[in-house]
């Protein structure tokens, strides 16, 4: 314990019924991070000890650090000397550096440890346990009382202990021991004792334990003292790891027996206005690492939370419990499976759901554990979160065994969103993102940026997590058909910090429904995944409920052709070996259930393609409702419901011919079926599948233990068009998605501008073709010329719509507000050549227009009339841009590196 009673009190809950939204939302108003989060998650410039920190306290703006360490240095890329610290150092709370106080805890044999640090609940006296035999030269025995004033050894306070104490906790009156010693004073005190806290004389308070106390505290009201640890009775009756006893005497006031695991121990104890809360390490299988809320009316259990990776720290602020341990495994209350360690993090004090605070170390020096205490301290205002242990790191950047965080000062900016973009529908077009990383933010704002506008089209805001990040869209119904734009977004959190950019997602609206991806959503995929992005690590969920979509794990190869199905989308590419997508999202497996996949290999090594396990980036421990390919190229579907039960097709097919293959497996009241190609290929009277909560996986996961298992568990080979369903597809559905696949779908090409150039009335004489600007204007006159070289139109393909798209230029004024009208030329020209006094001449009537177009660089589209560009195909065609008024506008030319492709047309054909 770190806190005195009054401290502890201090610290009541403010935020009653507060808590956190995981999903989409709206975001909260006027916070620098997200309630109730109280602290940011950048670190702060702080001195760093040369060992372990132990235990913290503050008082008047100072803190206190405790442990096992000689000096202290500066922060990292700072200035200054190291400066001997023997086990202890005071620093400026607001500052991070040291203070003039300088205590040294010495002992004549073994090592000196300072392992409590608490403070009197006056803040006068800071009281201070371990295993030390002087403090400046001045005996003591393993605890001590200094004066906060003057930094200096209460000489009257003298008790004696005889072996390590690990926590303490005090009133007014009474200071309360916890550790490994069996005597104070020559008198029998097992493990926890209590003396006056004046005259350290000790009192007749008895708790005796068979294993080492390493935590304690008293509840608000002072009537009882809760107590951790290792051991397994107090005052000889059973109750493991935790006790409630009387303040007083030490007689048990409740026990717990049974109530923590036997393996595991009690490491700290925190106390508020409503309930104490205990940190938990486990040793071995079967263990209690997490932590444990209960009520102060009953010492009854409020919640448990589950998690392993064992907690060294719990600390309850504002109605927020942080805490420092490496838990790698929260699977068990409905988070992250287990993978990497995370050492800090925040749950409501009512609940086990994480909150959007994740700043991490690593496990560090010692016993590898990383952070160990925690404590809150105050200067000018602000209060900072100090957090100590024996890491080497803090978000990455090296910073030993302390560090801290501020309430106020977010800098940090959310990670950058990967976007894509589809459309499936004249007029309409969704764009998508995976939601960002922001380590104090759960709630963070969207903005959608089309075309290279400076404004955003649209503003989305949406809820994320570390572990929990799901797809977010926006739907653009102000598209045309057969029209091409481009999207980027960005993120931001409540501070105002905003990522960058994100990379471009372009697409062309369709002039019809693009039949096979219109089908499985009008099915009712749940997920969706086409595997049409351009960049790691996100995968985009199509379906129309958005929000299954998948993580790129050991990059697999993306945007590969053919694909299985006909049109513009692309395939995915897997080496066998490591690489995969997972499931961002956890999530259970109902009754009914279809899983569909095209698919294409050489292999003859086997792999599973799709299914659901319990991990993400690790291989899990329970799997099933897959589909995996033997080494000779049979199709495995198979559940698991204490057994294996499978269907294989058989006979002479073989699928690993390096052709596009569809699958289909379905699972419902009626049992299981497989179906191939379109055609069922086996049925199973199975019902059941093994219940659990995981994630789907395309490209791998286990196999441990199927029949006729491949020698690789990773699909070496490509896919395309995964979906999940929640219901049973019909033979009848499986089959019209196989034939739509093969299906004639319109094919868009862009052609870029091969010459382009302007003339200049006020120049009559002079060649702008290499200037990288294109200019319109009625009076004085500028015209802009633009010539494409236009492919045939496919085989039994017709032209159905062309777009010319533009891009202004970063000139201030570059738009326009008259009309800008596309007509055709009439006349020879060359980019090389033309100018003002031998332009060519301008036919009729115009293709198309561009209204006023705004000031700022981005993208601008017009339609073209499809009737006259289709007579051009094939050929080399030209194009001029004209008006009739007198505000100019300005255009990159083909030759500038910021035109994004353009001038550009987009060509759309389809059947006839």
């Amino acid at each position: 314990m770190r806190r005195s009673r009054g401290l502890a009190a201090a610290l009541a809950l403010s935020l009653a019924g507060t808590g956190t939204v995981i999903g989409l939302g709206l975001v909260p108003q006027a916070a620098a991070v997200t309630p109730p989060v109280a602290f940011t998650a950048d670190p702060l410039s702080t001195w760093q000890p040369n060992g372990v920190v132990w235990a913290l306290a503050e008082a008047g703006g100072q803190v206190f650090a405790g442990g096992t360490f000689s000096a202290v240095r500066p922060p990292e890329g700072a200035g200054g000397s190291e400066r001997p610290a023997v086990n202890f150092v005071a620093l400026d709370a607001a500052t991070g550096a040291p203070t003039s106080c300088e205590l040294s805890f010495t002992v004549g044999g073994g090592t000196a440890t300072v392992r409590a640090l608490t403070l009197s609940p006056d803040e006068k006296t800071l009281y201070a346990g371990g295993y030390f035999g002087a403090v400046n030269g001045t005996p003591v025995s393993s605890l001590v009382a200094i004066d906060v004033a003057t930094c200096t050894v209460k000489q009257g306070f003298r008790p004696a202990f005889a072996a390590t104490v690990r926590a303490l906790a005090v009133t007014d009156d009474t200071v309360y021991a916890a550790g490994d010693f069996l005597s104070v004073a020559g008198r029998q005190r097992e493990r926890f004792a209590a003396v006056d806290a004046t005259d350290g004389a000790l009192k007749p308070f008895v708790a005796n334990a068979d294993e080492p106390g390493r935590a304690i505290e008293v509840t608000p009201d002072g009537a009882n003292v809760v107590l951790g640890g290792d051991f397994f009775t107090v005052n000889g009756t059973g109750t493991h790891a935790l006790a409630v006893v009387n303040a007083t005497s030490g007689a048990l006031t409740k026990a717990y027996p049974g109530f923590i695991e036997t393996n595991s121990v009690v490491k700290d104890i925190a106390t508020d206005a409503t309930g104490f809360y205990t940190a938990n390490e486990g040793t071995g299988g079967g263990v209690f690492d997490g932590r444990i809320a209960l009520n102060l009316s009953d010492f009854n259990q409020r919640w448990r939370d589950t998690c392993l990776g064992a907690t060294q720290a719990v600390l309850p602020y504002q109605n927020v419990l942080y805490s420092a341990s490496h838990a790698h495994d929260c699977s068990s209350v409905g988070e992250y499976p287990d993978g990497q360690r995370h050492h800090l993090l925040a749950e409501p004090t009512s609940g086990t759901n994480k909150l959007g605070w994740a700043p991490d170390t690593n496990d560090g020096i010692g016993e590898g554990i990383g952070p160990r205490v925690m404590t809150v301290g105050s200067k000018g205002g602000v209060q900072y979160l100090w957090v100590g242990g024996e890491f080497t790191t803090v978000n990455g950047a090296a910073q030993q065994s302390l560090t801290r965080f501020a309430s106020t000062g977010d800098t940090g900016a959310p990670s950058v969103p990967v976007a894509s973009a589809v459309s499936f529908k004249p007029g309409e077009v969704q764009v998508r993102w995976r939601t960002g990383l922001d380590l104090d933010d759960s709630a963070l704002t969207y903005k959608i940026y089309r075309n290279g506008s400076a404004t955003p089209i649209a503003t989305v805001t949406a809820n994320s997590l570390f572990f929990r990040r799901p797809q977010a869209s926006w739907t653009d119904t102000t598209v045309s058909p057969g029209q091409s734009y481009t999207y980027r977004v960005t993120a931001t959190d409540a501070a105002g910090n905003a990522s960058a950019l994100s990379g471009t997602a372009s697409v062309t609206v369709p002039t019809s429904v693009d039949a096979y991806p219109n089908a499985v959503r009008a099915d009712g995929a749940q997920l969706f995944w086409r595997y049409d992005e351009s960049a790691l690590p996100f995968a985009a969920d199509s379906s129309a409920g958005g929000n299954q979509s998948g993580v790129h794990l050991g990059a697999p190869a993306l945007r590969q052709t053919p694909a299985a199905v006909t049109g513009a989308s692309t395939a995915i590419g897997f080496n066998g070996t490591d690489t995969q997508v997972y499931g961002d999202e956890r999530q259970n497996v109902g009754s009914a259930y279809s899983i569909e996949t095209w698919f294409k290999t050489n292999t003859t090594r086997g792999g599973k393609l799709f299914g659901f396990g319990n991990n993400q980036s690790r291989g899990s421990n329970q799997y099933d409702k897959h589909i995996y390919m033997t080494n000779d190229g049979r199709l495995v579907y198979g559940v698991y419901t204490g057994a294996t039960r499978t269907i294989t097709t058989g006979g002479s097919d073989r699928y690993n011919d390096n052709k596009w293959h569809h699958v289909v497996a379905t699972q419902g009241p009626g049992g299981m079926t497989l179906y191939v190609d379109g055609a069922q290929k086996g049925t199973l009277g199975v019902t059941t599948h093994e219940n659990f909560a995981g994630y789907w996986h395309a490209g791998g996961d286990s196999l441990g233990g199927w029949p006729d298992r491949p020698t690789s568990e990773y699909w070496a080979g490509q896919l395309d068009e995964t979906a999940v369903y929640p219901t049973v597809l019909s033979a009848a559905q499986v089959q019209n998605h196989h034939t739509l696949a093969s299906a004639p779908a319109d094919s868009v090409v862009q052609v870029t501008a091969a010459e382009d150039t302007y003339a200049n009335a006020g120049a009559p004489d002079t060649n702008y073709g290499t200037s990288g600007s294109l200019a319109v204007r009625g009076t004085s006159l500028y015209a802009s010329y633009l010539r494409f070289n236009l492919p045939a139109a496919p085989a039994g393909t017709v032209l159905k719509a062309a777009t010319l798209s533009v891009k202004t230029s970063t000139m201030s004024g570059a738009g326009t507000t008259d009309t800008v009208s596309v007509v055709p030329v009439t006349g020879p020209w060359t980019e090389a050549g033309t100018t003002y006094n031998n332009r060519p001449g301008l036919g009729g009537p115009a293709l198309g227009s561009f209204a006023a177009i705004p000031d700022g660089s981005a993208v601008h589209t017009a339609g073209l009339t499809t009737g006259t560009v289709a007579a051009a195909l094939g050929g080399s065609y030209g194009l001029a841009l004209s008006s009739t008024g007198t505000d100019a506008l300005w255009l990159w030319s083909s030759e500038a590196q910021a035109n994004e492709g353009t001038p550009q047309l987009t060509l759309t054909f389809g059947a006839p």
